[in-house]
């Protein structure tokens, strides 16, 4: 989310209080993991985490709780994935997200690729199901979205899906990257506003909101229903959103 990672520490000589002025080549050579391998670990990483505790509290949750228990793991987990890893890839960790930033002007069109795929294979890597009883896993299809189960429901959910991703990707591109606006509180706001979203949404699609949390949990489980509901809906947000912004 945020428009600058943090400093990269390879232009410090080792042991001593000068600061090297490489060339531009030597320092290309001298950063080149800073700049594109650890941007790609990290959302590797934050996005299996993220997807683990979320789809953890689905497959976990009581009937009492109704959706306030998946609603407060997935704000509280993205918001701290955000807060501690976002100074080093930007803490997209959602496709949809990385496409609104590119297109606001918060992330290199070079870039979008790369943080777009690793949080699909974080997501592929994220399966409760060695911690979950095998009953209760399946019970929850996995945490996969079983929400829309006819076509008449399709319609609906599509524009749910574009309406809480647009909250969440605007909440993104105004807190933590346009200039104007962005704050220290934007992972807090980020985790709010799914939190927001799946309480509001959760019934009518599932709140989604990121095409990589539904990609990992269909694969294991191997349901693949109304799947494409979850690419479709929060990609058209984040268009909506670079065009509102821009």
């Amino acid at each position: 989310m945020f428009t600058e990672a943090a400093a990269p520490m390879c232009d410090l000589e080792s042991g001593s209080v000068k600061v090297k002025e490489p060339s531009n080549r030597g320092r290309w050579h001298g950063c080149w993991y800073e700049r594109l391998v650890q941007p790609c670990l990290v959302e590797l990483l934050g996005s299996a985490l993220f997807i683990f505790i979320g789809c953890l509290s689905v497959i976990e949750n009581g009937p009492d709780t109704g959706r306030l228990q998946p609603a407060l793991a997935h704000g509280l987990a993205l918001g701290l994935v955000i807060a501690t890893l976002g100074n080093i890839s930007g803490g997209h960790f959602n496709p949809a997200v990385s496409l609104a930033a590119m297109l606001v002007g918060g992330l290199k069109l070079t870039m979008l690729s790369q943080l777009s795929l690793h949080p699909h294979c974080g997501a592929d890597h994220c399966s409760p199901q060695v911690v979950s009883p095998e009953e209760r896993f399946w019970n929850a299809t996995g945490a996969a979205f079983v929400t829309v189960q006819e076509s008449e429901q399709v319609a609906g959910a599509v524009v749910a899906e574009i309406i809480l991703t647009t909250l969440l990707a605007l909440t993104v591109c105004m807190g933590a990257i346009n200039q104007k606006t962005l704050g220290p509180l934007a992972p807090l706001c980020i985790g709010f506003s799914v939190t927001v979203d799946i309480l509001a949404g959760g019934a009518v699609s599932g709140a989604c909101m990121n095409p990589a949390r539904a990609f990992g949990p269909a694969m294991v489980a191997n349901h693949w229903d109304y799947h494409w509901i979850y690419w479709l809906g929060p990609l058209l947000a984040s268009l909506l959103v670079g065009v509102l912004i821009r």
